[in-house]
């Protein structure tokens, strides 16, 4: 049978699929240490999981409403005011079964054929993925290592069409982890209200920031920022909560309410349990966010400093999230390869190191590396790669 051609031109997850071969590679009996996966090592909070228990003992198992439970929804309102001073009403928001799932609904009801979404390089992988899911058009503009990967409102202006329908913004970013000031965001904001763009703020590592870095929501700025924005958002990150599968979008009625409608014909809702579990994660102590966000800070410190030794390998210190994303092109070359993807698959095989090839986020000369899992894990990863460019110069 002949597919669809809005699939015809995916590309699989980089992330899942170097995660995916290193635990076939595991499988085997090799000895792997996968820095592949986007997700903390911590088991979520003892509160949040008693919790979902209750849930379960209650009877709380049956269908929710497309748009979430009122109760998590007033959760999340919650949480915004307290923490960004962020208003908002109940039909401005929408839980869905991940953040990834609220970006492919969100871009599903603002696309047409042919709008374009801007998208700075590097990205996460399922942006421009989802964006031609919803028959849009994905266009880049780079985010230059000497600005720490970040766009500049003249990029953004120079980008802008009479296509363009909306930037996707990442702060905290993934792969970089790079933060925006408040004072980038309001220069970029004043040309998305100049243009009437859209902006979406992926903000689901806001709580995993280090040297004293804040969290900005673009939101936050303005009246009328806040309404040309939706904050895109969860607890897969911040409560180590990825299978639980809770994210959320807040924003325009308009927008939020066609989501909705989406949703309710695609995924009926999200999961009951795991939507008791958020109300508690959210109405709970944050003590355990806290302990992990140090744990990554300290991972950061140590991980950083070894890895920049490594010759071949240049990295600038991320400011937030659990990744570090260093140029490798010349550890690389070093090896013997003319690209990043190849040196990468030498050195799962060789080293039985996963890390992910920087080409799945549109950075093609860098690697990702994920410091979500234990210290003694990461210092031997290093390590490895070390005894790897220390061989290859040997020759």
């Amino acid at each position: 049978m002949k597919l669809a051609k809005r699939v015809s031109t995916l590309t699989p997850s980089t992330t899942l699929e170097i995660t995916a071969k290193a635990k076939e590679l595991k499988d085997a009996g090799h000895d792997v240490i996968g820095l592949g996966a986007g997700e903390p090592d911590f088991n979520t909070p003892a509160h949040i999981m008693d919790a979902a228990k209750e849930a379960m003992d209650k009877g709380f198992t049956k269908y929710t409403p497309s748009g979430g439970l009122p109760a998590l929804k007033k959760e999340i309102i919650n949480k915004l005011e307290r923490d960004q001073e962020l208003t908002y009403k109940p039909s401005e928001v929408i839980v869905c079964i991940g953040a990834k799932h609220a970006l492919y609904t969100l871009f599903q009801v603002i696309l047409d054929e042919g709008d374009e979404v801007i998208i700075p390089t590097p990205y996460w992988v399922s942006y421009p993925e989802q964006v031609k899911l919803a028959e849009g058009v994905p266009v880049y503009v780079e985010g230059k290592e000497e600005n720490q990967f970040k766009i500049t409102a003249e990029q953004l202006k120079a980008t802008i069409t009479p296509k363009t329908k909306a930037v996707v913004l990442n702060s905290p970013s993934n792969p970089t982890g790079m933060v925006y000031t408040k004072e980038e965001l309001e220069e970029l904001g004043k040309v998305c209200l100049e243009h009437n763009i859209l902006i979406v703020s992926d903000e689901i590592y806001e709580k995993l920031l280090y040297d004293g870095n804040k969290h900005v929501s673009i939101a936050q700025l303005s009246p009328e920022l806040k309404e040309q924005t939706v904050i895109i958002n969860g607890v897969s990150k911040s409560h180590s909560m990825t299978g639980w599968r809770i994210g959320y979008a807040v924003g325009n009625q308009t927008i939020i309410s066609a989501m909705t409608n989406l949703a309710s014909h695609s995924t009926s809702n999200p999961t009951s349990i795991s939507q008791y579990a958020t109300i508690a994660a959210y109405q709970g102590p944050q003590d355990d966010v806290e302990v992990m966000r140090e744990a990554f800070e300290e991972r950061l410190n140590i991980i950083f400093e070894k890895l920049n030794q490594i010759p071949g390998f240049h990295c600038l210190k991320p400011q937030g999230a659990f990744y570090l994303f260093p140029k490798a092109i010349e550890a690389a070359k070093m090896a013997g390869f003319n690209d990043v993807d190849s040196f990468v698959k030498a050195l799962l095989e060789e080293e039985k190191v996963a890390l992910v090839p920087g080409s799945g986020f549109g950075a093609d000369d860098y690697v990702r590396l994920s410091y979500a899992t234990s210290l003694d894990l990461l210092e031997s990863a290093v390590e490895r790669i070390a005894n790897y460019m220390a061989k290859v110069a040997a020759k």
